[in-house]
């Protein structure tokens, strides 16, 4: 790629989100300190309105992420990622620690979303980093549901008898395309990588009530109807493809692809041509300096942005890395 620019790989103020089912592991996970309780994500990298992220380094602190592809275009994003999503980031970066259940939920597709919010669908992927014993995950359908069937028990606790569950454990990814009917068990700290999207039907929420309001929590059974893939899958659990010199390919799919790489000493990435990288280290330390020598050093629990100008990475230390493009 022909630039102009000098921009070094970009960490972001991190979004903590508290939620009625958060915990208290993403800040020392974090390595800081917060007055916030209850802390259920981290949107680490995030261009959704209303919750842009915030350049921490370099000469552009201070930009928002919008604002930053506004001002360097394809030299951050690609130009691939110009022409399909403007100044849309088209990915949200996660951290989420899951004390209690999160609520029995779905998402729109692209189609949907664009049809109903004018949005982008949501689909993700969740890799577990940590599990407290007995933690679960739910994900697709374990037996027939139909549309008329849902209909009359969406609303109730029958549906819980539908759904597949999963135990999970350190490394375990599923892949969670929109549409699949889903949930974060109590126990699960994970990293996320989704669509750029916050629209979510929550179909079952466990007769929890919101604290502020002392009312059950919003339920969106009836938008979910449209929005559910109601086809019953042999497996939901993603088998990660073979390590190779560290790199272990995880999910790939239309939206994002994602991989775990492993440095213990020196790596060179050569990273791929007109698209943009982040970086989610998920254990210990290491210094990333790009081809035109600018560095950051990165710890657990901290992510990064590499643009799209940059041909390579050299990764020194001993980490372990979600990365995601």
């Amino acid at each position: 790629m022909n630039t102009k620019s000098n921009i070094p790989p970009l960490m972001f103020r991190p979004i903590l989100k508290s939620a009625i089912w958060g915990g208290e592991q993403i800040a020392p996970f974090k390595g800081i300190t917060t007055d916030q309780t209850k802390v259920g994500e981290s949107w680490e990298i995030s261009g959704v309105p209303g919750n842009e992220s915030i350049v921490l380094n370099g000469p552009d602190a201070g930009k928002s992420l919008p604002e930053m592809i506004d001002a360097y275009g394809a030299e951050l994003v690609g130009a691939d990622n110009m022409m399909r999503f403007g100044r849309k980031f088209p990915l949200l970066i996660k951290i989420i620690d899951a004390a209690g259940d999160l609520s029995l939920q779905v998402h729109p597709d692209d189609e949907l979303a664009k049809k109903r919010h004018n949005s982008l669908g949501k689909t993700e992927m969740w890799y577990i980093v940590k599990t407290a014993p007995g933690a679960k995950i739910i994900s697709g359908l374990s037996k027939q549901l139909t549309p008329e069937i849902y209909e009359k028990i969406g609303a109730t606790n029958e549906i819980l008898d539908y759904v597949a569950t999963h135990e999970s454990h350190p490394g375990d990814v599923f892949f969670l395309p929109a549409g699949r009917v889903h949930g974060i068990g109590a126990g699960n700290l994970l990293v996320e990588v989704q669509e750029t999207s916050d629209i979510t039907y929550r179909i079952n929420d466990y007769g929890r009530l919101d604290a502020k309001t002392g009312l059950p929590r919003e339920l969106h059974v009836e938008q979910a109807k449209d929005a559910i893939d109601y086809t019953v899958y042999p497996d939901y659990v993603t088998k990660p493809g073979a390590e190779h010199d560290g790199v272990t390919p995880l999910v790939k799919c239309d939206h994002f692809d994602v991989s775990r790489i492993k440095v213990a000493g020196e790596k060179k990435l050569d990273l791929p041509d007109d698209t943009f990288m982040t970086m989610t280290c998920i254990e210990g330390e290491a210094t990333l300096t790009d081809d035109r020598n600018n560095s950051v050093t990165i710890a657990r629990g901290q992510s990064v942005l590499v643009p799209a100008m940059a041909t390579s990475v050299t990764i020194k230390g001993d980490a372990i890395f979600i990365v995601a493009k």
